[in-house]
Formats: C-alpha cells, structure tokens, sequence
C-alpha cells in the first residue's frame, strides 16, 4: 500500500473520496478515506480503485460512510439519531457534532431532522436531558446541580432555567412536588 494512501485514511482526508476505497479484511467492510471510524491494524488494510472491486471481493459497504453512495431513507436516519442522542445524551452534542458523525451539513441534518420528528435536533436532545432529569430527581436525592451535569447540563443555572420554562417548575419544585 502506498504511504499517501494510508495517510489519507489515518487523517481521514476526504480528499481522496471517490480515488480510492480501503478495506479491513477482518471485519469485511469497506470504507472512504474519510470514514471517522477507528483506524484499523495497516496490516489489515486493502485498496481498491473503486466500489465495484471491493464488492466483487465480498467486502461489505461501511454503513458509516456509506461508500456505496446509498443513502437511508429519510425517517430510517433520523431514527438512527434519535437514537445517537438517547445514548449520548449526557454528552456535549451539537449539531456541528450530530453532522459530522452522520456524514451531513448542519443545514441538511436540521431540515430533515425537524420535518421528520417535528422538532430541532436541539429541542429533541433538551427532551431527552429533561426526560433523564426527572426521573433522577424523582428517583435520587442528588443535588440538582449535579442531576444537571449528569444529564449534559454542566451550568446548572441554564439547567434550571430550561426545565422552570419547559415545565413550569424548578427542579426543586418538581422534586417536592412528587413528595406530597
């Protein structure tokens, strides 16, 4: 394999998208160059000038990258994020970060997310932290500016705020609520 090859893929340079595809003989899937997934063993490692070839070798497309250049219907991708973010939610996604895993501009992802689920990729991750919150402060006697940080909300002003607005109590309140 040539050096720049194996370059392109450490780096992840989509600037060799569509010169060339590798393969990892391993797990049997093929990849861009610019695929974000982990960099594989460059023993492990096999290039091919298109798609064809890599199929023709029985190597799978990734279904990260999707170099077979088949996209998923529009309700199966947002499914998929909806799901990223119900298991990160805890994590500091944006949607700068949601559209580089998901292989989109911000403003394709944000279209498509909001006419499919009918809200912003934001308001649907805010939905979930809340979601998380509740049932920590009806469940655990932890600090409410630690229910924040756990559920991705390190500020705990901005995490009171947001759940007064979005439920018309404070989490305080929401807690003491469920008490009497």
């Amino acid at each position: 394999m040539q050096e720049r090859y194996w370059q392109a893929i450490v780096a992840n340079d989509a600037t060799y998208d569509g010169t060339f595809y590798y393969a990892v003989a391993t797990t049997g899937i093929f990849c861009r160059p610019s695929c974000k997934s982990r960099v594989p063993k460059r023993e492990h490692v096999r290039i091919f000038r298109n798609r064809q070839a890599a199929m023709s070798e029985n190597f799978r497309p990734c279904k990260r990258c999707r170099p077979d250049g088949i996209r998923l219907p529009d309700e199966e991708w947002v499914a998929q994020m909806k799901d990223h973010i119900e298991e990160n939610f805890a994590e500091p996604l944006t949607l700068a970060t949601l559209a580089e895993h998901f292989y989109a501009s911000t403003y394709h992802l944000q279209r498509t997310f909001k006419r499919i689920a009918g809200v912003t990729p934001l308001m649907y991750l805010q939905e979930v932290r809340l979601a998380a919150a509740k049932k920590l402060l009806s469940t655990t006697d932890m600090a409410v500016q630690e229910i924040g940080a756990r559920v991705g909300m390190a500020n705990a002003a901005h995490f009171a705020t947001l759940f007064l607005k979005r439920t018309g109590l404070t989490p305080t309140e929401f807690r003491q609520g469920l008490v009497h």
